[in-house]
């Protein structure tokens, strides 16, 4: 439910590191939630062997929020009230990542609180596989349930090898409304994965082009569920 590739800026996953990952790893939906993007996934939606939810991570002006099935890029520094609402708009799920976790760019309390009281999110990410303390995931598992929130759960995989460390066993679904019955209906499961990038030379294609322009150093379904 929470992936990035070198569309994010701060990750240097390439599409074929990416396909092999999710071949690698099982999972039968990637949720590909770049930072304040969403063209690597619509790009690569026919590309994978998986279906791919185009997402995006954007930067409110309190911290971070998850619009998922997006057709339009939500931008960056509106109030988390307006970015939901342009989510819901363009009939997408508002889904908070990492929420508590002070390491990261997580949503302040306060404006978390104000989402949940309008009625304004749909999941919380009670499992967020780069969080270190489970106390925190544990305080965001609270958190949707004191709100009857679907609980999701992410690896927020900066590198191939992090990407399935956390992940939802699920019912199928095919839109937005079913996503969040399905996760209510599923299984979290996963384990804190943070391991630093094995180096290695690299070329990493260009995000406007497609063409390769520099080099970087870094290193299934059964019974009718599915992995996110």
């Amino acid at each position: 439910m929470h992936s990035h590739t070198m569309w994010s800026g701060d990750s240097t996953t390439t599409p074929d590191e990416l396909a092999l990952a999710v071949a690698g790893s099982g999972l039968d939906v990637v949720c590909i939630t770049d930072h304040n993007s969403i063209e690597g996934a619509r790009r690569l939606a026919d590309e994978l062997p998986c279906r791919v939810v185009v997402g995006e991570e954007l930067r409110t002006s309190a911290g971070e929020l998850i619009g998922l099935f997006l057709n339009e890029r939500v931008p960056a520094g509106v109030t988390p009230v307006e970015a939901a609402r342009r989510i819901r708009e363009q009939g997408g799920v508002v889904y908070v990542p990492h929420p508590f976790d002070p390491m990261r760019r997580n949503l302040s309390e306060r404006a978390l609180r104000e989402l949940a009281e309008q009625g304004l999110l749909d999941a919380v990410e009670v499992l967020n596989a780069k969080t270190s303390l489970s106390s925190l995931n544990a305080r965001a598992a609270d958190f949707a349930a004191e709100f009857d929130l679907a609980a999701g759960a992410g690896s927020d995989a900066h590198v191939p090898d992090a990407l399935g460390s956390a992940y939802v066993e699920v019912p199928d679904f095919a839109t937005p409304g079913e996503f969040v019955a399905a996760l209510r209906a599923g299984r979290v499961c996963g384990h804190h994965w943070d391991e630093p990038r094995p180096w290695s030379p690299r070329i990493v294609p260009s995000t406007s082009t497609g063409t390769s322009t520099g080099t970087a150093a870094g290193g299934s379904s059964v019974g009718g569920s599915s992995r996110t």
